[in-house]
């Protein structure tokens, strides 16, 4: 399997090579994507990737992109961020500035990783359609800069605990991760000591995460253990996490939850596992959403852990670009990179429908023209509806999933366990308490 993304990772390189060494013809839209290939966001940035990719080959199989009376191509350069955020605002002003690029997309990452080229973007004032995760720790990180980045526009995700404006469609369960995760507390909770331990990685998504479910958890009569001085907050570059991990096995705690990488978690969950700590509900953001992340934390330590889940091909009246569906997409990415479903091939094959419907509306692919077509936009793609707010977020429809072992080669399978949209559907049933 790590072969097969090391030569899937080669042949990207070799094709923006190539691109590089061409200039834009007239017919063509050149799109820059800035995203991850390798490091702790190598999933992200795959998945991702292959959904850019995958709605690129649609669009040009119909003729490309209408614009005006003419329709044009669309040409990808991809670079690679190595998962570091101080190295993906210079490549993306290399891309404007050298490559010229009409735009720069990208799927989901975390906050931390769009914003340098977030401010390249208004810098060049190029639109930005990305994905960035948690809709406050972005919202925290836009609202301290002085052009509020307003060419950047979030596709996705969604919300921890904010409600949505009376009145916007999604005012509902099913769009923030309290609500969405909480249907595993309203079925077990009351099966614990409603003790939980808080892990998150000390950056913007996780801090984020440690400072809105404390409080949520609280109010709903949990026990967060050592909560107030930051117990489970704990900086990236940690690799020793026993402190912690004592306290919580001290305290009984029966529930883990958290916001962090997948290295980083497999980390703690393998001393976690080592030093006896056994939760009988174990919910990971982020840190173990994909297949590649969990399987490399070894042995049976991804049975029955649970995350958020933002795309899923059960997801019905969510149209691709032709005669791509949901299922077709997951069924593409099997084929081509023969492993379990990367759920961000959604979010990735968005911003380009994204992108595609504002260039068509605008009848350019002049910079401001475009951004005015963003902010009118209201189109229904591959991950259901999207339509901006006043803060240029889109929240995206959340069901919940659990890792379960399989007979199949690949061993792990993440399934559907909870939906509240009528769009989604459960693909399996909930475990608990968590297997050892």
């Amino acid at each position: 399997m790590k072969k097969l993304f090391l030569f899937s990772a080669l042949i990207i390189a070799l094709a923006v090579v190539i691109g590089c060494s061409k200039k834009k013809a007239e017919n063509e839209i050149l799109v820059g994507v800035v995203h991850a290939q390798t490091g702790m966001y190598a999933a992200f940035g795959q998945g991702g990737t292959f959904g850019i990719k995958a709605a690129v080959d649609d669009i040009n199989k119909l003729g490309g992109v209408k614009v005006g009376d003419v329709k044009k191509s669309i040409r990808l350069v991809i670079v690679d961020n190595e998962s570091d955020p101080n190295k993906a605002g210079s490549l993306a002003e290399n891309l404007i500035v050298e490559d010229k690029v009409d735009f720069i997309v990208s799927g989901d990452e975390p906050p931390p990783m769009h914003a340098s080229v977030s401010q390249v973007a208004d810098k060049y004032k190029v639109p930005y359609i990305t994905c960035v995760g948690p809709e406050e720790p972005w919202l925290g990180m836009r609202q301290e800069t002085p052009t509020k980045w307003k060419y950047t526009w979030a596709t996705g995700l969604f919300a921890i605990v904010s409600p949505v404006a009376k009145g916007d469609f999604r005012n509902k369960p099913g769009y923030t991760i309290m609500d969405t995760w909480t249907a595993m507390l309203d079925l077990f909770g009351s099966k614990t000591n409603k003790k939980i331990g808080i892990i998150c990685s000390d950056d913007p998504d996780g801090r984020g995460w440690y400072t809105l479910f404390g409080p949520s958890l609280k109010k709903l009569g949990y026990t967060v253990v050592g909560l107030e001085k930051n117990l489970g907050l704990i900086p990236l570059e940690t690799t020793d996490f026993s402190s912690a991990i004592k306290e919580w096995k001290d305290a009984g705690i029966d529930i883990l939850w958290g916001n962090n990488p997948g290295p980083f978690f497999g980390a703690v969950w393998k001393q976690a596992n080592t030093l006896g700590l056994k939760p009988k509900m174990v919910c990971i953001g982020r840190g173990a959403l994909y297949f590649s992340d969990i399987s490399a934390w070894g042995g049976d330590l991804p049975l029955g852990v649970c995350t958020e889940v933002w795309w899923d091909p059960s997801f019905k009246n969510s149209p691709g670009i032709g005669e791509t569906t949901p299922v077709s997409l997951a069924e593409r990415w099997e084929k081509e990179m023969k492993e379990p479903l990367n759920r961000a091939i959604g979010p990735g094959y968005r911003t380009i429908q994204v992108l595609i419907d504002a260039v068509e509306r605008a009848g350019s692919v002049e910079g401001d023209k475009i951004n005015e077509a963003l902010a009118k936009t209201d189109l229904m793609t591959i991950c259901h509806r999207v339509k901006f707010n006043e803060n240029h977020f889109n929240r995206g429809p959340l069901v919940f999933g659990q890792w379960f072992k399989t007979d199949k080669p690949e061993k792990w399978e993440l399934k559907v366990i909870f939906s509240k949209h009528n769009f989604a559907t459960a693909t399996g049933k909930a475990v608990f308490p968590k297997p050892y």
